[in-house]
This record gives C-alpha cells, structure tokens and sequence, in this order.
C-alpha cells in the first residue's frame, strides 16, 4: 500500500463525514440490526491482507454506520460533539506514539499534563493539589477509594486488609455504579458501600448520611469514605459539598466528588454554585470528555493534597524505566498504570484555542441550552416535565390520550426515533415512570437544533 495515497484518501473521507455532520439531513445513524452490520461489513480476519481499495471501502462501511455523535441531535450520552482542536491533539498524540511514564520519553507531554492538572486545580482551590490524567471516571473513582483504604490503613498496602478491619464507604443512591465495581477492587467488598436514599431532587440527603455513618459505628465498623456526585446520570443532580465536608470532617471522612459528568460547570462563574464546597473534598474526578468535548477517552483526578499518589504505591524498583535524572518529573510513579496514553495534549491544545473564557462560555451554552428545552417540554401539551431540570438534563414524557402503557409508549417513540436516525436521546426511570432523557452536552449546539429535536420528536408521535 501506498502510505501517503491512503492518508490522502482518509483525509478527504473524514472531511466529508465533518462536513456532513454539520447537514441538518444527516441522520444521526443508519441503525442495522448486528446480523445486518455483519452481512454488510467483512468483519472477519483473514490469514491474507487486503489491497488499498478494499481497505479504503471499509472506511467508508464503518464512518457510514458508526453512530455520529457530533450531529446536533445525539443528545443520548453524555459526551457529545465535534472538537477540532482537540481532534488535532489526539492525531498528534497518535502520530508521536509514546507513554506518560517518564519525561524521557514525553518530555513535552509531561511538562503539559502539568499545566493541566495546575490549571484544573486553579479552579477546585487546591493550591497545593496534585492530579493525574486517568482512563475515565470509573478508574477516577477507583483510584480515590484506593488512596482514602491506604489513609485509614497504611499496611493494607504491604499486607491486605485485617480480618478485623470493617470499612464503610458512603454514596448517593443514585451514584455511578462504578463505586461498588471499586469496593470490590480494592477488597473491601462492594456490600461496604453504603448508599444513602435522595431528597427529591436527587441530591444525597445529609441527615440520612449522618444516621448511617453513626449505625456503622454502632457496628464496630470503620467508615472511611464519602463519595459525593457533581452531576447525577439521570437528573444531573449535584449533592451539597459544603455540608456534606462538615460532615466528613466531624467523622474523619475522606470526602471524593463525582464530577465525571457535571464537573465541567465549575468553568462557569454563571452556574458554579452547585459546586460550592469542592474546596473541601480529598479528591475530584473530573471528565473533559464529557462537557468539555474532548475525544474519549480524557479524565483527571485531582487531589488536595500532594504526595498521596506516590504514596499509594509500593515497588518502583524499576530502573530500566526511572532514572534518577528525571525523578522530579516522572509522572509514572503517581499511576497506577505502567504504560499511560497521552491525554493530556488533546485537552491542552483544545484549552488554548478555545481560552478560559471561550470555556465558559461554551458551558453556559449548554446550561442555556437546557434551560431553552425545558421551557419548551413545560409548554407543549401532552409534555410532561418529570422532574425540574439541575443543569445538562431534561427529564420528560409524553402523555397521549390513549395509550394504555405510558412507559410502553414513550419507550417505542424513542426506539422510533434512534432506528430512523433523526435523533437519538436516552431513557431512564424516576419511580415507576419511565422517562425520556434529553443532554444537552455538545458546545457547538444552539437553540436552532432544540427546535429541530423537537420537530423530530412531534413527527414521531404523529406517525404512532
């Protein structure tokens, strides 16, 4: 194969996919079932290679069947949109290849992942925090359960936890499933979180945290940990910092916030309040691949205090690796992780272009944007608003005059719309109500493409 025909033959390829992104005709998927994808795409491998044609068609299969979720009506997940900038900074993080062990072999991405997490740690008050680039909030929160054991138990490290050692760890009900995943990790078991029931509004409600913390150590258990959510998956709630580190100061509670989904509004001095009290916290996970628009996968946590990252390991007895002459900036030895993706230089390079500003704004635009749905969901009839929008998601149903099951319903009017392809949104539950869940997380939407999600969704519900 020719190198450089394939690279310009892709690069007219993805151009086009861009361009078409941005077509308000441009369904956001051609939905086959798997069995079709298989009929259409040879899938398998082969003990020969393909020539350039072939592998230049299957480019083409994937970029048509792949979900776009750049198009303005993916409004489904939590990440979405287009970031060319950043675009740019995962194919020069591509091209260059290398690890985020040592300087020495990523010498300018080491002294840019130290921007990061200083810049980042700017805007949560740890003057004198650390962090590290970590392979999404799930691992963020692993990482923060992990450090708070080693805290309340230093020789877990060396000898596993003591039989007689109970820990607790407390979460929000409606908390990432990814906490108990952790618990079980760790070993302390995932029946040691706790998880304490909402207020109304979804956020943790204190006085029951406080209820079960003093029942665990009525117990004889050791309660360890609290690990607060910036930004519910349904209702993108936010649980109150500021009380809830009052809290965990009186218990000696390592306090962790989620903001794997909703950290990202700290940019913005409009809607930051629900984040009052992150001064507080041990620890942060926060996701520029969600709100931020950054390529997946691109998450940090942060912590208040340096020191703790290294602490957490026991054997660096590498020197085929670390080398005493960059030991004061191997970010290697604060990982978990041995070889570590750069993604710190996509978000860098997204960062600059945009500024601190062009940030902000891009997060009061789709807070705005989720505002603007709401009030068209709270006036148009048979709508019901379900639940009071907190930030990036509006939860709503429709209410037809004659339909038996109203979940039934409003499930088929979203199946309807994702295997048409004009728009695809999520569902969840709230009770025993089923809800259709619309997120407004891509930067570059405006409220033009609000009013074509609706039209969409109107046209569905006339074609039942």
């Amino acid at each position: 194969m020719n190198d450089k025909n394939i690279i310009d033959a892709v690069t007219i390829k993805i151009n086009k996919y861009l361009v078409d992104n941005k077509g308000d005709n441009s369904p956001v998927v051609l939905y086959k079932t798997p069995d079709e994808l298989r009929g259409l795409i040879n899938i398998k491998i082969t003990e020969e290679g393909i020539a350039e044609n072939t592998f230049l068609e299957l480019v083409d299969l994937y970029l048509k069947y792949a979900v776009r979720t750049g198009n303005s009506q993916f409004l489904n997940q939590l990440y979405a949109g287009f970031n060319l900038p950043a675009f740019i900074g995962e194919i020069i993080t591509t091209v260059t290849n290398t690890s985020m062990y040592t300087y020495e072999v990523a010498p300018v991405a080491t002294v840019i992942e130290q921007e990061m997490i200083h810049l980042m740690n700017s805007y949560t008050g740890y003057t004198e925090g650390d962090g590290i680039f970590v392979t999404g909030g799930s691992n963020a929160n692993l990482v923060a359960l992990f450090s708070a054991r080693n805290r309340i138990s230093p020789n877990c490290r060396f000898y596993g936890i003591s039989p007689n050692l109970k820990l607790t760890a407390f979460i929000n009900e409606n908390a990432h499933y990814s906490f108990e995943t952790a618990a079980n990790i760790i070993g302390i078991g995932s029946k040691s979180i706790i998880k304490i029931k909402s207020n109304p509004d979804g956020s943790m409600c204190c006085k029951s945290l406080v209820i079960a913390i003093i029942e665990s150590i009525e117990k004889g258990e050791t309660p360890f940990f609290v690990g607060a959510t910036c930004g519910t998956t349904l209702l993108g709630a936010y649980d109150s910092l500021d009380e809830i580190a009052i809290i965990c100061k009186k218990y000696n509670l390592w306090l962790h916030a989620d903001g794997s989904f909703g950290g990202s509004i700290i940019l913005s001095n409009t809607y930051k309040a629900v984040m009052n009290g992150i001064e507080l916290a041990d620890s942060f996970a926060w996701n520029p691949h969600k709100l931020m628009n950054i390529p997946l996968i691109c998450s940090v946590l942060l912590f208040k205090k340096k020191g703790i990252l290294e602490s957490n390991l026991t054997d660096l007895n590498t020197d085929y690796i670390y080398h005493d002459i960059n030991n004061s900036v191997d970010s290697g030895k604060k990982s978990i992780q041995c070889g570590r993706r750069v993604d710190a230089v996509k978000l860098w390079f997204a960062w600059k272009y945009f500024g601190t500003l062009g940030y902000e704004r891009r997060i009061d635009n789709i807070i705005n944007l989720a505002i603007y749905a709401e009030e068209i969901v709270s006036n148009k009839k048979n709508y019901e608003l379900v639940a009071k929008r907190q930030s990036f998601s509006v939860c709503f149903r429709i209410i037809p005059e004659d339909a038996l099951d109203i979940n039934e319903y409003n499930l088929k009017i979203r199946e309807l719309l994702r295997k048409n392809g004009s728009a695809i949104i999520n569902y969840g539950y709230i009770g025993n109500k089923l809800v259709l869940r619309l997120i407004t997380s891509n930067g570059e939407m405006i409220k033009n493409d609000i009013d074509h999600f609706f039209e969409h969704l109107d046209n569905v519900i006339l074609s039942i």
